[in-house]
């Protein structure tokens, strides 16, 4: 116990809250700018077991956010090398790789056996994916989204709302640190935050779930405010995987030949946004909106919405498993 002799000075810690972190297990989803610190704080803290998901190999534009890599990690899974990173600073904590995205067919399923969820993919569809997984399982998720400067991160799920609760409307642009920039102390910050925010829900403080901080790091200024209470969608467009289409869906893939040269299911019809004014799905047909990040799926689903087409689902191919 020496490893955790300062934490374990705290009086909300001591010796039986290093046992609840010890026997935690807490799935990271995403291990760049914003999983780095969130992996390097829960395993520096005990954390018995982390399981991290992340599809993507190290580069070197990561390198001034990602503190966990180094030159030598490049062109090595994020997970792998994330993985090496951490079983070096403890040893004592079991560490899991998945090279892989967390998508709506797996979510649930991981969910269920962990204890907490953490989202530091930044990407909006794994966020609302991984929320609706812990919505239906009751599993704490701790969420951030960082652009430029600014961001916030929430504690969702578990005795809280859902993230669909606070935020029932995708963003208005697919706009992400690789278009906007991002400094590297910044989604630092949010990572620290994240990893405060999941300790202190394993020790049993449940007053980080509900709660929101937000910044703007660029005038050092920081917000934030509760959201119990806050009612959830009466209904929503889910994400679903390629695995959970029905041979009776109408699959509509609205990416261009230049974009996606193969379609993302051999069934689906390749239409524009605009060709969907004339969609007209068949009697009990669900309509299945594709598209690379998800936001023109929910743009189009939400003007199908309207003229009355309410059986419908959401398929990111970024998030297709």
């Amino acid at each position: 116990m020496m490893r955790y002799a300062r934490q374990m000075q705290l009086p909300e810690i001591g010796e039986t809250g290093q046992r609840k972190l010890a026997r935690a297990h807490v799935v990271v989803v995403g291990a760049g700018g914003l999983g780095c610190p969130v992996l390097q704080y829960l395993a520096g803290a005990g954390i018995g077991k982390i399981s991290i998901f992340d599809p993507d190999e190290v580069e070197e534009s990561n390198l001034h956010r990602q503190p966990l890599f180094g030159m030598a990690d490049l062109g090595r899974p994020k997970a792998l090398a994330a993985r090496d990173a951490l079983r070096a600073l403890n040893p004592y904590v079991e560490v899991l790789e998945n090279v892989e995205a967390l998508g709506p067919g797996k979510a649930p399923k991981i969910a269920t056996q962990a204890d907490l969820v953490i989202d530091a993919a930044d990407n909006f569809a794994a966020s609302y994916i991984l929320s609706d997984a812990c919505l239906a399982t009751g599993t704490p998720f701790v969420s951030a989204s960082v652009l430029g400067q600014t961001g916030y991160i929430g504690g969702f799920c578990g005795s809280a709302p859902s993230l669909r609760a606070v935020f029932p409307e995708l963003p208005a642009t697919g706009a992400t640190c690789a278009t906007v920039g991002v400094l590297g102390p910044v989604v630092g910050v949010f990572g620290a935050l994240q990893a405060q925010v999941a300790l202190r829900i394993i020790l049993g403080t449940q007053l980080a779930l509900g709660q929101m901080i937000t910044a703007d790091l660029s005038k050092l200024h920081f917000g934030g405010f509760s959201f119990l209470g806050c009612p959830e969608p009466s209904s929503t467009i889910p994400f679903i995987a390629k695995t959970m289409l029905q041979g009776s869906d109408l699959v509509i893939d609205l990416r261009s030949d230049h974009e996606a040269p193969e379609m993302i299911c051999p069934q689906a019809d390749r239409r524009s946004e605009e060709a969907l004014r004339a969609l007209v799905p068949g009697p009990g047909q669900r309509a299945v909106l594709c598209c690379q990040s998800g936001l023109r799926a929910w743009r189009a689903a939400k003007d199908l919405q309207v003229r009355g087409i309410t059986d419908l689902a959401l398929l990111a191919a970024k998030a297709s498993t």
